[in-house]
């Protein structure tokens, strides 16, 4: 069965909708800043999607402007990092580890197959559907260090550095791949009469 990039999308949409309610709500449990940083993702990727869903029936120029709006929606999560990271400071609790990495788990799951279920468009639609693969793809990295900051906290480094150097990671990933989509939207723009 072979589903359209439109399907694709919405399916994407609503698998990161569903996963940010829940992550969201074990990170504020255990206080974990990593975990913040990659629910607001899940809810950015929500909205990116969402928007790729309709803007996919605009002209190709119409598409480029929103995929260089993309590209500033794509840094939402490093903000909100900056935010949790803040109060971890303040109050330097580790988070539960156990908690972390199974969540981690869960996030990993449903980010590969968004990654995998987007793999096949990421050339096609131009800097939208980067946008949205190159979320997918990251998030599971993203994800993989998650699940080794529980570890790590577990068994080596009962700290909360763990935790906020993924965070940290997770909000470097996101500028990175803003500067990729801006850039994308930019010569698409460019290249549209």
């Amino acid at each position: 069965m072979t589903i359209s990039l439109r399907t694709a999308v919405l399916v994407v949409a609503l698998l990161n909708l569903g996963y940010f309610s829940i992550e969201f709500a074990v990170a504020l449990n255990i206080r974990s800043v990593s975990l913040f940083a990659d629910s607001v993702d899940f809810l950015e990727d929500t909205s990116v999607n969402l928007l790729i869903f309709f803007a996919l029936a605009w002209s190709g120029k119409t598409r480029a402007r929103i995929g260089m709006a993309m590209a500033a929606i794509l840094l939402v999560p490093a903000l909100a990092f900056l935010w949790s990271l803040w109060g971890k400071l303040a109050d330097p609790v580790p988070p539960e580890p156990f908690a972390l990495s199974v969540t981690g788990l869960g996030a990993l799951v449903i980010n590969t197959g968004c990654a995998v279920l987007l793999a096949r468009f990421r050339s096609h639609g131009g800097s939208l559907t980067k946008a949205a693969f190159l979320s997918a793809r990251n998030d599971a990295i993203a994800n993989m260090a998650i699940i080794a900051a529980g570890l790590l906290t577990a068994y080596l480094w009962r700290s909360i550095w763990p935790d906020v150097i993924v965070g940290l990671g997770i909000a470097a990933m996101n500028l990175d791949a803003a500067r990729e989509v801006w850039e994308a939207a930019h010569e698409e723009h460019e290249a549209q009469p």
